[in-house]
């Protein structure tokens, strides 16, 4: 079964316009080393055999595996009504809503989805959507450089190490400098926070709950950051912002998070759901779009993209991002799961993953050799020092049916016996006891 469109006569005419004389010299730039890991392929299969293959493939996967892991992305449950709304073809199949007047849904649906991001974070104006949590933060941060004037950005240690990562492979060939700052008993480090900052600095780049599931409120680095004409920037996870401090009652100036977590189901990295709000006076610095509801001269209500700061709409020197277009299909899936739920509805979701993980914490301090880190209050995640390799007991764990949790030794030195545990309302009290009980016999072997 011939997968190419184009017949053996019409290749050869096209290799004939170019002046080849076949493929090998259309391809002859490419080293050879690399040329049998991208032209060495099979023969073409039928439907049938295609989809044998796959399914082999597919059942490589630890699909069956209970997960206690996040960092970042987590393991919730979502609703069926989802997949079915989503999924209709008027939504499903819909490009960028370049012609409002023929994308009102659309419009409306990411009209909507904003108002409810500026409920979450407290804050008056949001986005469309970007891409996923680590590019919010990175627009966020040249949002603040943009807004200041100034190339300097402090950034807590208890940030996402992927989304630090992003950062720097981001702003490589960037006139920017990053300063990272070590967190403090797991909660940020004010005083080395404030003598960071100096004329120079843009921004304050702090997460809440941080990378080891520790809550913090961040109002008095707000207010400090205020004082000295800094701006803050706090990335947040959406289902603990129902029961935590929000940003904006924080003060802080722009919020960012992945949305993943909102109806979204975890897909070996994407497409995920970037969400930002920000304060008002920074509306014209973000990135992408947003959409607003306004009259026609007839008084009759509709939906625009009001704000498009892209260069393909401005002078490109005034363009805020290179970002051509927002995760709208991930946006309505999050709109879709909070209408869903509604404000009861999240906190019970937020509660439950609370309770959850302290039931976790108990029964795991049970264990011989292992210590939960309590020097500061978590949400639905936490840290324990193992008396082992974390990587090591992780690895052990797959094979007992359990993605244990994430190794923090992957990205903090000295913190190789240190694992990341993360609890959501999909794990029942009799999986976080066989969860405990392989553990202990992975550690007591």
């Amino acid at each position: 079964m011939s997968y190419l469109p184009c017949t053996p006569d019409q290749q050869s005419q096209m290799l004939q316009l170019c002046g080849l004389k076949d493929i090998d010299e259309l391809f002859k730039d490419i080293p050879p080393e690399l040329a049998p890991s991208s032209f060495a392929l099979p023969e073409g299969r039928s439907e049938l055999e295609v989809l044998n293959h796959c399914d082999t493939l597919s059942r490589q996967n630890f699909s069956h595996l209970i997960s206690f892991l996040g960092a970042g992305f987590y393991d919730h449950f979502i609703p069926s009504a989802i997949d079915s709304l989503a999924g209709r073809s008027e939504f499903y199949t819909a490009y960028t809503p370049y012609q409002p007047e023929l994308s009102q849904g659309t419009l409306q649906a990411i009209y909507e989805y904003q108002s409810q991001i500026c409920r979450l974070t407290d804050l008056p104006v949001s986005n469309a959507s970007l891409y996923d949590g680590g590019t919010a933060l990175y627009e966020a941060c040249q949002m603040a450089i943009s807004a200041t004037g100034r190339p300097k950005i402090v950034i807590d240690g208890g940030v996402n190490p992927i989304y630090r990562k992003m950062l720097y492979s981001y702003t490589a060939n960037l006139s920017i400098e990053l300063l990272e700052i070590d967190v403090q008993h797991g909660q940020s480090n004010r005083e080395t926070i404030f003598q960071a900052i100096d004329e120079r600095t843009a921004a304050v780049v702090l997460q809440n709950p941080n990378f080891f599931g520790v809550i913090d409120d961040h109002s008095d680095i707000a207010k400090r950051c205020s004082e000295m004409g800094v701006l803050t920037v706090q990335s947040v996870y959406p289902i603990a912002l129902s029961l935590l401090k929000s940003p904006g009652e924080q003060g802080i100036d722009i919020a960012t998070g992945e949305g993943q977590s909102m109806g979204i189901p975890l897909s070996f990295g994407g497409p995920y759901l970037g969400f930002m709000a920000a304060q008002k006076k920074l509306a014209r610095k973000m990135p992408g779009r947003i959409a607003a509801r306004t009259e026609d001269v007839n008084g009759k209500e509709g939906f625009v993209l009001s704000l498009q700061a892209r260069e393909q709409h401005i002078r490109r020197e005034k363009a805020t991002s290179n970002i051509c277009t927002n995760e709208a299909l991930c946006a309505l899936r999050a709109h879709i799961y909070l209408s869903l739920l509604g404000k009861s509805g999240l906190n019970k979701v937020a509660s439950l993953c609370i309770d959850k993980a302290h039931y976790a914490k108990e029964r795991i301090k049970t264990i011989p050799g292992v210590k939960v880190m309590e020097s500061s209050p978590t949400f639905n995640e936490f840290t324990v020092k193992l008396p082992i390799d974390a990587a090591e007991c992780v690895g052990q764990m797959i094979e007992k049916g359990f993605a244990a949790g994430f190794p923090l030794g992957r990205y903090y030195k000295g913190m190789a016996h240190y694992l990341l545990i993360a609890v959501t309302e999909k794990r029942t009290k009799h999986e976080i006891g066989m969860f405990a009980e392989a553990l202990e016999a992975v550690l007591c072997q």
